[in-house]
């Protein structure tokens, strides 16, 4: 399955698309309370990473895109996962239907620019592939390295949204932008 979808190389990264055999390595990078800190906090199952894995799948083999499982140049070892995949969120605002940014680092990889590296490559990679196009993400105003991130990729701010467990910051770059904050 994943002979025809892009591998793409960083001078320290390596990104592709999940496999089954990425399962472990993911829920291994989950696991850290911290990384999940701004995404809800949640504890996580097998399961939980089962269902991501499959989504992102599902993502590929849809639309063509999705995240990419991120490795250190010749690792096996994931260290994150990163991309752009089809989402429905389910609360309008320009979430639903739509390509989103998506991105999480294991926490003995942060501040070293390797999620900005990453997420500059997924986001070169879709460009390239699908054209121009809106890219929508979603943020916990709290996380502000991830808003960082966002801003330095050129994603801008266009709402909010009250989720069950608080606010996020809505963001959104490239064409056809949302007009209405309540979309």
């Amino acid at each position: 399955m994943t002979a025809n979808l892009p591998h793409l190389a960083t001078l320290r990264l390596d990104l592709r698309p999940p496999v089954a055999g990425d399962l472990e390595g993911l829920a291994a990078v989950m696991a850290d309370d911290e990384v999940r800190h701004f995404l809800g906090n949640r504890p996580v199952t097998l399961a939980d990473e089962f269902a991501r894995v499959m989504r992102n799948a599902g993502s590929w083999a849809l639309y063509g895109y999705g995240t990419f499982m991120i490795r250190h140049a010749g690792s096996a070892a994931i260290i994150g996962v990163c991309g752009v995949f089809h989402s429905w969120r389910g609360f309008g605002r320009g979430l639903d239907d739509t390509p989103e940014a998506g991105w999480i680092l294991a926490r003995p990889e942060w501040g070293k620019g390797l999620a900005s590296e990453a997420v500059g490559a997924a986001l070169a990679w879709f460009d390239g592939a699908h054209g121009p196009r809106r890219i929508a993400c979603m943020i916990d105003p709290g996380n502000t390295a991830s808003l960082a991130l966002a801003a330095r990729h050129n994603f801008v701010r266009y709402g909010e949204h009250e989720l069950d467990d608080g606010p996020v910051v809505l963001l959104e770059r490239g064409a056809a932008k949302v007009s209405a904050p309540g979309d």
